[in-house]
């Protein structure tokens, strides 16, 4: 594979919903560590920037889906426990964190845990109808801190393997 192919994939796998940058980090740390001239900054920004292309479509039309599918036969009862579930934990998130609610979101997508990416923050902004603009910076910030977090987490733990 030649190194624009290997942009190209960590590109496309930070799109990936759970992969997300927390997959196409160690995937370019990995490779950087087995000799591939691949550019860590670089990597990086690829894979924010992959990253960030679905969210401002997540956010517009998430929740709209999910409002137009929850009356379907098939699809409607699994839309409407999505709706239910996401503002009951919205509710919830909003009383404890009060005005602290975008800062929550930056942590929420920030911490690089399994389900807690900008896929799963933007919608769950979304369906809080959080204003777009400060969402959109706390997803950013949030990829940022998960993407810091997960380069030096895969720099440790490639070089011990190398």
């Amino acid at each position: 594979m030649n190194v624009l192919t290997h942009y190209l994939l960590i590109f496309l796998i930070s799109m990936v919903p759970l992969i997300e940058l927390r997959g196409a980090i160690p995937y370019a740390v990995g490779f950087i560590s087995s000799g591939v001239p691949l550019s860590l900054p670089l990597c990086y920004v690829i894979a924010i920037v992959g990253n960030m292309i679905p969210v401002p479509i997540i956010y517009l039309f998430a929740r709209k889906v999910l409002e137009w599918g929850k009356d379907k036969r098939i699809i409607g009862g699994f839309f409407t426990f999505c709706l239910e579930k996401g503002k009951k934990g919205g509710d919830k998130l909003q009383d404890k964190a009060g005005r602290g609610l975008y800062f929550a979101l930056f942590l929420f997508v920030g911490i690089p845990l399994p389900g807690t990416g900008a896929w799963t923050g933007t919608l769950a902004a979304s369906i809080l109808d959080m204003d777009f603009k400060k969402s959109v910076v706390a997803v950013v910030c949030g990829v940022i801190l998960a993407g810091i977090i997960m380069g030096i987490v895969s720099a440790g733990l490639f070089s011990v393997i190398f």
